[in-house]
């Protein structure tokens, strides 16, 4: 009798162990690697740091202004790996309301909190040096309101730890303080808007930081607190807000920085050169050696947070904002710095009191190197990180923010017109007014009687010199409705007429 063939049978159970092995393979697949791609996605929601410098000027950092005086290495390198905005603004000329924007996104005329906190309201000027002026300045809120959602507040809601070192200025009690205001953990952040104590070294009599050695320096104690806080929390998304109080006065530094600046200054040939602005004396060179050692101590501080990231394996996954919340001082307090080409400084309305460096770091996402002249101001911060980090958008708090996310893209966008209010006088000689940019136009209105209505076109004439308002009444009156519209819609504040001054002139 034949025997049966075997072959067959050990083909069939050879395709038996085949099925088998596969079946296993699509278990595991399904079973395990689904899942831990889940987890790998959920990992992948970004850290944020956000770098923010206080009166840094937007020529101030090489990589805006070519200075051949001041270094800025850290902050450079930083723009050569992530997006510079060309035309990035700060929502005020002053800190506080800008600062107050970036948290909310939303302009500081519809918080009603246009001035720094602490200047002089409307019945406290009698013992200002504004009180003989034209105008009184509208009141504004001293304290960020607890109803509104933080950036902090919107990020720990979904998941981040959150850390601010550094200055806060948005609230005169503890009330109103970083713990109460989204912040996990606060090193520095109160009511004051510049050092106290010995200023920038220790003890530094702040009430949310230990004093460390004497003589020891606040700009890199700040940075040693973020790296610190980065090191803890690099398992897990996390929001570090490094609100440096550098490089606002008082002008300090370390000696042998000044002494290398004070060096420098004179091995380049540089001389203080002055001009003015109104009836204010404005700085038209950058060789001052403090402040050139207090630009190179906070690139330096920057370096340390950035080398943190790279040095815990996370530089990958997470985002960085460098920004300054108004312009350079350069008409008081020492005049520390210029901003031409840009006009004016800290305290106008001018381009060189509200335009700033900013740059924005997006790791994989975002164009590397890219130079945009995207208009953006710091309202679009709170969008456009929560559209970064993949989270829903609140559009009712963030409602004067459009996410940047396109530009970051290297796509073009349409921002529209974006406004300023100030309606105070600056303790750096700028006046009461309101602006609005739109396109490449740009129109100041005064509010004192007399001072009228000033028009630029910022293509052709980026230093505000010619007002362009009488030879072209059809835009004047197109900006000046959009920017009567803005008012009535965010019911802005305004100045009154002093009586002390009424009197005084016979009126």
């Amino acid at each position: 009798m034949r025997q049966p063939n075997t072959k067959p049978t050990t083909i069939h159970k050879a395709s038996r162990v085949m099925v088998v092995l596969l079946s296993f393979a699509l278990i595991l697949t399904a079973g395990f690697v689904r899942p831990a791609q889940k987890v790998k996605q959920a990992k992948q929601k970004p850290n944020i740091l956000f770098i923010l410098i206080d009166d840094l000027g937007w020529t101030d950092i090489g990589a805006f202004g070519k200075s051949p005086f001041y270094e800025t290495p850290n902050v450079d390198a930083l723009a050569k790996k992530g997006v510079m905005f060309t035309n990035g603004y700060a929502a005020c000329p002053v800190c506080s309301p800008t600062r107050a924007s970036i948290m909310t996104g939303k302009y500081p005329a519809r918080l009603k909190a246009t001035d720094w906190f602490g200047a002089p309201q409307p019945g406290t000027v009698g013992s200002h040096w504004t009180k003989n002026k034209p105008l009184l300045p509208a009141p504004y809120e001293e304290n960020l309101a607890l109803s509104e959602t933080t950036l902090a507040e919107a990020l720990k809601a979904n998941g981040y730890s959150t850390f601010i070192a550094g200055k806060w200025h948005l609230g005169e009690t503890e009330a109103y303080w970083p713990e109460k205001q989204g912040f996990d953990i606060n090193k520095g952040g109160y009511s004051s808007g510049s050092p106290k104590g010995k200023g920038y070294f220790a003890p530094y009599a702040n009430p949310r930081l230990t004093d460390g050695p004497v003589g020891e320096d606040l700009t890199d104690r700040l940075a040693n607190e973020t790296v610190s806080f980065i090191r803890e929390n690099k398992s897990k998304p996390f929001f570090a807000y490094f609100s440096m109080y550098s490089v606002h006065t008082p002008l300090q530094a370390p000696q042998e920085l000044i002494d290398k600046y004070t060096e420098k200054k004179k091995r380049l040939g540089l001389e203080d050169k002055w001009g003015k602005e109104d009836n204010q004396k404005v700085r038209l060179t950058q060789c001052l050696p403090v402040y050139g050692a207090m630009v190179e101590s906070m690139d330096a501080a920057v370096g340390k947070v950035l080398n943190a990231l790279r040095d815990n394996g996370i530089e990958q996954e997470t985002i960085v904002v460098f920004m300054s919340d108004n312009g350079g001082l350069s008409t008081a307090e020492g005049h520390p710095t210029s901003n031409l080409p840009l006009r004016g400084g800290k305290g106008w309305l001018y381009e060189g009191g509200i335009r700033e460096p900013m740059i924005m770091y997006w790791p994989g996402s975002g164009k590397r190197g890219l130079v945009s002249d995207q208009v953006a101001t710091s309202t679009d911060f709170y969008p456009t990180l929560l559209d970064m980090a993949g989270l829903p958008q609140q559009p009712r708090q963030h409602q004067d923010g459009v996410s940047l996310v396109p530009a970051l893209k290297g796509k073009k966008m349409a921002r529209g017109p974006v406004y300023w209010h100030y309606p105070h006088y600056g303790n750096q000689g700028g006046s009461p007014g309101s602006a609005v940019r739109d396109g490449d136009w740009k129109l100041i209105e005064w509010f004192e009687e007399g001072r009228g209505l000033e028009l630029f076109n910022l293509k052709t004439d980026l230093g505000e010199q010619t007002n362009l308002a009488k030879s072209n009444p059809a835009k004047v009156a197109e900006l000046q409705q959009k920017l009567t519209d803005w008012r009535k819609s965010v019911d802005a504040r305004l100045p009154t007429k002093n009586p002390a001054y009424v009197q005084a002139e016979g009126k």
